[in-house]
């Protein structure tokens, strides 16, 4: 309808001999009563008045009249509209809101990226949230998308993890103990050999010894610490990302890249782009811009660091599978160093660094601060499930994983993706609003409702013989417009905003009118709620958020 309406002015113009201006906008008013659309294209051009007098003229059905309020131009859409995009949404079903603006795209996605031997904290849970709704966001836009966790399982921190194993040989866990049992396990490990190499060189020492090992696969005792380690860990993390409604295409290791980017650091270092210092290789990044700093790619022991195998994973990528482009989520705290990486990559590969963009996102904190797996202070995303469960159950309610998830990534999705976030319980969880369970509780409602208009053989229809408008058939056709907008913006906030608003009206709706009666306008009301159901699931399966039929 936007592009009708934008269509129409454009027409008005031409007509009028008013010179058009580079942009103007068409957008949604804030408040409902103030029309469905509105511009400002008058307030633009001086002529709101002679413009307004123009396109009353040759309105077309699906508009019912436009007003003039502040210089703005209002335009309201009419009964005819609003019938026939109910009946288009109940038509499309799940593929309303889908569109084929990316079609023939393929995009990565890499998000998660955790690392072995350590816990898997609310950190990681965020960029889970973030990337699946991100990937499918751009899935929802018509592209192709391929969903990547890029897990650490190579450097320092796993060989502290390993020394910490070789210290508690008889506490292993059995083969019965559960997957968090195991993983709980290994995070005590990693504490251990982080506490010790600070307090004792000797242990440090060995520490950096045993990275050797673990990189040159040279040593039985410590191979098998390590990859029994690794199983463990990524037992646990393919059980957690089912409970979170993940399912990746690739899982690749730090240690599958780290030859690969060392290869290319000392191919470009021979061309000038890497330079050698202090026996270590590094690239000076303000060399190309004052705002970058120099940064390690192969250390003095002759290893590939982050940087390195970063080059080795992105070359990786492109080359396996063609992209056209690929994102890449992790925490804020990663800013600096990408700008480098990326930088690097430049020089190396202008192409590929063009296409490929990073998302940072900020951090989530409970109420109690700051945490860090260094010293075992570490809420994980295991924890605060069963916390938010536990709330949960402790007001009365049926904790579900589905709900707890739903009250997580729920919490996450509302901001936009840069800003920190302190975790509310009771907000999370609340069923009056603003939260995912309320829009749980919402679509739950509908089944309800669709499950008695059956039972009693009742039909929907869109034919209406009410001239009024209720507030939710001015919000349910705008769905597609708010996918193409998040996907543009990588947004998801702007699809939990317009499903709480949505929402809001339904159950103003369900509060105000009897939806099954004997009164005629009972199929249309039926044709509302069948929307709706549409809508809302769609909308939270975009978010990753399950939609349980019953609650």
């Amino acid at each position: 309808m936007k592009e009708t309406i934008e269509k129409l002015i454009n027409t008005a113009l031409e007509e009028l001999g008013i010179e058009k201006p580079k942009q103007f906008n068409i957008e949604h008013p804030t408040n409902l009563e103030f029309g469905d659309y509105s511009t400002n294209i008058g307030i633009i051009t001086g002529k709101t008045e002679e413009i307004a007098k123009h396109l009353e003229v040759k309105l077309p059905s699906e508009i019912e009249k436009i007003e003039v309020r502040a210089g703005f131009i209002n335009f309201y859409l009419s009964k005819e509209f609003f019938a026939e995009s109910l009946e288009t949404i109940i038509k499309e079903g799940e593929g309303f809101g889908r569109s084929d603006k990316l079609k023939g795209e393929k995009v990565m996605v890499e998000y998660t990226d955790p690392n072995v031997m350590k816990p898997f904290h609310i950190g990681h849970l965020m960029s889970n949230s973030i990337g699946e709704a991100l990937s499918r966001l751009i899935e929802w836009n018509g592209a192709s998308v391929i969903r990547a966790n890029y897990y650490s399982d190579i450097g320092l921190n796993i060989a502290k993890a390993v020394w910490g194993m070789s210290q508690k040989k008889e506490e292993f866990p059995t083969e019965n103990s559960s997957n968090v049992e195991k993983a709980k396990f290994l995070g005590d490990c990693y504490v251990l050999g982080v506490k010790k190499s600070a307090e004792d060189e000797s242990v440090a020492e060995q520490i950096v010894e045993i990275n050797k090992k673990v990189f040159s696969r040279s040593d039985e005792e410590v191979n098998r610490f390590y990859d029994l380690g690794k199983k463990w860990s990524l037992g646990y993390f393919t059980e957690l990302y089912e409970r979170l409604g993940s399912n990746f295409d690739w899982l690749v290791g730090e240690s599958e890249v780290a030859e690969d980017g060392k290869k290319v650091v000392l191919e470009f270092l021979e061309k000038g782009v890497f330079e050698e210092s202090d026996g270590a290789v590094v690239f000076k990044g303000e060399k190309y811009n004052p705002k970058l700093h120099t940064r390690v790619f192969i250390n003095s022991e002759g290893l590939p660091t982050y940087e390195a195998k970063e080059i080795g994973l992105t070359k990786k990528k492109f080359e396996k599978y063609e992209l056209s482009k690929s994102f890449v989520i992790t925490g804020n705290e990663q800013n600096d160093y990408f700008k480098v990486v990326l930088e690097a990559l430049r020089q190396i590969d202008s192409k590929i660094a063009d296409t490929t963009k990073h998302l940072p996102h900020g951090m989530l904190r409970l109420p109690t601060g700051k945490m860090s797996s260094r010293t075992g202070d570490v809420i994980t995303a295991e924890s605060l499930i069963e916390e938010v469960k536990k709330i949960i159950n402790e007001k009365g309610q049926r904790a579900t994983d589905d709900i707890a998830v739903a009250a997580i990534k729920y919490t996450i999705l509302k901001q936009g993706i840069g800003n920190d976030i302190i975790f509310d319980f009771e907000k999370s969880i609340s069923t009056e609003g603003d939260s995912g369970p309320y829009l749980q509780y919402t679509y739950a409602r509908t089944n309800s409702l669709l499950e008695k208009a059956n039972s009693q053989g009742r039909t929907l229809s869109t034919d209406s013989q009410d001239s009024t408008f209720r507030p939710v058939e001015k919000l349910l056709y705008r769905f597609p417009e708010v996918v193409e907008r998040a996907g543009e913006e990588y947004a998801p906030q702007h699809i939990t905003t317009y499903l709480i608003e949505l929402s809001s009206a339904f159950n103003n709706f369900y509060a105000h009118e009897q939806v099954i009666s004997d009164d005629p306008e009972t199929p249309y009301r039926l044709a509302i709620v069948k929307a709706m159901n549409i809508i809302i699931k769609n909308g939270l399966n975009i978010l990753g958020i399950p939609t349980p039929e019953r609650i």
